[in-house]
């Protein structure tokens, strides 16, 4: 007779195998536009599966900013009264709360870890293990 704590561990571990929890996956993105992330040989996820976070979309946010820009070469600003003021040299103040673009969407290539939801249907795609996008900023 089998005994009663290993039929429970087993019974207990059957039910949970067939509710599909939530289980960690590592994917490749095989394309950007249409989104579809790769498994393994045999299971490729599209869009339509995929719930996105922030982490590999691209977004917008406010920032506080406080700075001056660079000592600019001669250029020119309209006066007021709309005439061209005489070419000078200067910078200017750059503060407030500026709004600035995240680029941080899947690209072709990258690797990401995704939560498979229970039953297996849909797939929260957490975050990009490599490679970091390449930063393309002009104060680099």
């Amino acid at each position: 007779m089998a005994d009663p704590i290993d039929t429970i561990k087993r019974a207990a571990a059957e039910a949970i195998a067939a509710d599909k929890p939530v289980q960690l996956l590592f994917g490749t993105v095989i394309s950007a536009a249409p989104l579809k992330i790769q498994l393994d040989q045999k299971a490729t996820l599209l869009e339509p599966m995929l719930v996105l976070t922030r982490n590999v979309t691209d977004y917008e946010m406010d920032i506080d900013v406080s700075h001056w820009t660079e000592f600019e070469k001669e250029h020119q600003h309209s006066t007021s009264d709309g005439a061209t003021a005489l070419p000078t040299s200067h910078r200017h103040k750059y503060v407030g709360i500026k709004k600035v673009k995240i680029h941080n969407a899947l690209l072709e290539g990258d690797v990401v870890v995704l939560a498979r939801i229970q039953k297996g249907k849909r797939y929260v795609v957490l975050d990009r293990i490599s490679p970091i996008p390449e930063l393309k900023g002009e104060w680099l």
